[in-house]
C-alpha cells in the first residue's frame, strides 16, 4: 500500500495537469455557456425547472479530460517510474489509486456545484450545467458516486489505452481499437437477429441511475484488469 501511495504522490509533481488544468478547463467552459444563456434568454416566460432544453452538457469536458489525463499518466511517467525502481503493476496499481482519489475528490466538488446550481435556479439563468437528464438528477449521495464512477471509469480506461500502445505501439492500439469497435458492432447484429432489442430498450429505460451506475462500476473493474494484464510485458 506505501508504494501505491508513492506512486500516487509521484504521479502529482505535475500538479496543475490533475489539480488544475481540468478546474480552469470547466470554468471557461462555464463562463461560455453563462454569457450565451445571458446575453440569449431561451428560458424567457419559461419557468425554472428540470426540462432538458436547459441542460448544457458541458459537464462533459471533464470527463473527457480524465480520459486524457489517463492516457498521459502512463504515456509520459511511466519510463522514468521504472527508472526509479518501481515494478510495471505498482506503478499501474498506484496510478490507479490517484484516479480513484481524483474522481472521488472531484465528483463530490462537481455535488456542491450542482446544489449551488440548484439553489440559485441555474445561475439566475435556469442554466444546468452540472445536472444531467437521468444521470445526474438524483440526491447528492447518489450524483457524487456517479460523477465518481464515471470520472474513474474514464481514467482507467485512458490508461490502458496508453499501455496498449507503449506495449505494441501504433499497430496495437489501432488493432486495440478495432477489436473493441468489433465486438460492440457483434453484439449490434446479435441483439438485431434475436430481436432483443425491445427487451433490451425496456431494461435500459427502466433501469434507474443507481443501476447504470453499477454497470459502469463493474465495467471499470473490468477495465482496471484489462490495464493490470496488460501492463505486465510493457517496455520502455
Amino acid at each position: 500500500m506505501r508504494t501505491w501511495v508513492n506512486v500516487a504522490r509521484y504521479q502529482l509533481i505535475r500538479p496543475a495537469l490533475y489539480l488544475g488544468l481540468p478546474w480552469a478547463i470547466m470554468a471557461f467552459s462555464f463562463a461560455v455557456n453563462l454569457a450565451i444563456f445571458s446575453l440569449f434568454p431561451i428560458h424567457s416566460g419559461v419557468p425554472h425547472s428540470n426540462n432538458a432544453y436547459h441542460d448544457t452538457g458541458a459537464i462533459a469536458v471533464i470527463y473527457i479530460f480524465f480520459f486524457v489525463m489517463g492516457i498521459t499518466s502512463a504515456a509520459q511517467s511511466l519510463p522514468f517510474g521504472l527508472a526509479l525502481g518501481m515494478s510495471r503493476r505498482s506503478y499501474y496499481t498506484g496510478t490507479a489509486l490517484l484516479a480513484v482519489t481524483l474522481a472521488a475528490a472531484d465528483g463530490l466538488l462537481l455535488t456542491v456545484l450542482q446544489a449551488i446550481e440548484r439553489a440559485t435556479g441555474g445561475w439566475g439563468e435556469a442554466m444546468h450545467f452540472f445536472r444531467v437528464p437521468y444521470i445526474l438528477v438524483g440526491p447528492w449521495y447518489l450524483t457524487w458516486l456517479t460523477s465518481f464512477v464515471g470520472l474513474a471509469l474514464l481514467f482507467i480506461y485512458g490508461m490502458w489505452f496508453s499501455i496498449v500502445y507503449r506495449r505494441w505501439r501504433m499497430s496495437g492500439t489501432l488493432a486495440f481499437l478495432a477489436a473493441q469497435v468489433t465486438v460492440v458492432l457483434a453484439i449490434v447484429l446479435l441483439i438485431i437477429r434475436t430481436d432483443a432489442g425491445p427487451g433490451i430498450a425496456r431494461f435500459l429505460t427502466g433501469l434507474p441511475a443507481a443501476g447504470l451506475t453499477g454497470l459502469l462500476a463493474a465495467l471499470a473493474a473490468l477495465l482496471f484488469a484489462g490495464g493490470y494484464a496488460t501492463i505486465r510485458r510493457v517496455t520502455v
